[in-house]
């Protein structure tokens, strides 16, 4: 077994049985197909034994949720006997349908280059074919203040597939929704970040790729089909509170790092010093940002989701650590060379709502 192919499922029994079959059916040769299940309470696990008998499966008998999930999910399969020849990890959610040879571009990306450390292919709606789905379209950006955005969806906004993005391409992120992860970077990476439970951790993840000098790539010449929404709906408080806290995690994590990197010509502890005082102030605008969202919220009787949003800032203050300009000092001097991953430069929301449709070809323009 070259490649896993892990679902990470959580109480999604009718998305197994609709589309796990043609999943199967369509391995290639040194791929398998695992399912790890989450603590599931639905009747899943009794699915997967009646109809699914030899497929593997991963029991767990809590809700790790997706980080801790796929970290335990991949620790065992490392571990076992057909996990000694592992070179590629396949995270792909239960609500996916994956039609025959998608798998097979992904792993020849990942053979004949190298210097990627993760890939993905174009995601689509599986309501709507044609048109891209909003958890990942065709690869992820990030503004200057963190909020993510896809070549092909922006906000709530999606385009229509028209080969406008059927060029292989670097990307800030790709979906966790289906992402080929290589093995030795993801442990090198220490894999998802644990305190996530889920939610913007492959962004964190890619974006901690990338300040190794790896690459994340999409890979145009496969196409899968995402229902979206298929373990929290979108509308979720529980989702928006993961959201907003995470994205702080995310900055936390990244973001003096990254600005550290932009820093040449002067000496290491001046460039950290500079990157942490940037970054904090970055950080502080998005929260204030987040403020203003959550008094929208308010305002509009959201009243759900504007707790959501404060109980997100609180949750972030008990889980970030500081950020030591001496840490990022000894990034400097040990990551010489490499190349800060690309930041859009501007705030997408306002940006967005100003330009309304013509906002795609505006980003193709300047990426």
């Amino acid at each position: 077994m070259r490649t896993a192919v892990v679902i990470l499922n959580w109480n999604t029994r009718d998305f197994l049985k609709r589309f796990l079959p043609s999943l199967v059916a369509g391995m290639p040769e040194g791929a398998e197909v695992v399912v790890a299940d989450n603590g599931s309470t639905d009747g899943s696990v009794e699915l997967m034994v009646k109809e699914f008998p030899d497929v593997r499966l991963i029991r767990f008998d809590n809700n790790q949720g997706f980080t801790g999930g796929y970290n335990s999910a991949f620790e065992i399969l490392r571990g076992s006997d057909a996990g000694k020849d592992l070179e590629y990890f396949t995270l792909i959610n239960s609500d996916i349908e994956a039609p025959e040879g998608w798998l097979e571009p992904l792993v020849a990306w990942m053979d004949s280059h190298p210097e990627c450390a993760a890939c993905a292919p174009k995601l689509h709606s599986w309501q709507d074919r044609g048109s891209f789905e909003y958890a990942g379209a065709a690869g992820g950006l990030l503004d200057r203040f963190g909020y993510p955005f896809c070549r092909g969806r922006v906000l709530k906004r999606l385009e229509r597939d028209e080969g406008q993005y059927d060029s292989p391409a670097k990307v800030f992120w790709a979906t966790g929704a289906c992402l080929m992860v290589r093995r030795e970077d993801y442990e090198r990476a220490g894999g998802l970040d644990d305190r996530f439970f889920a939610h913007m951790e492959e962004i964190d993840l890619c974006w901690r790729l990338q300040l190794e000098g790896r690459s994340v790539n999409v890979v145009p010449e496969s196409v899968v089909y995402h229902v979206g929404g298929g373990t929290l709906p979108n509308d979720s408080p529980w989702k928006l509170r993961l959201n907003y806290r995470n994205n702080l995690l995310m900055l936390r994590n990244n973001l003096a790092k990254t600005y550290a990197l932009r820093y040449t010509g002067i000496s290491p502890s001046k460039a950290a010093g500079r990157a942490v005082r940037k970054a904090g102030r970055t950080i502080f605008a998005r929260r204030v940002l987040d403020v203003c969202s959550a008094m929208v919220y308010l305002l509009s009787g959201k009243v759900s989701l504007f707790k959501s949003v404060t109980a997100a800032h609180k949750e972030y203050r008990k889980l970030a650590s500081k950020t030591e300009v001496s840490d990022i000092q000894r990034f400097i001097e040990s990551h010489q060379g490499i190349q800060a991953p690309f930041l859009f430069p501007k705030w997408i929301v306002p940006l967005a709502i100003l330009k309304g449709s013509g906002i795609f070809a505006y980003i193709r323009k300047r990426i």
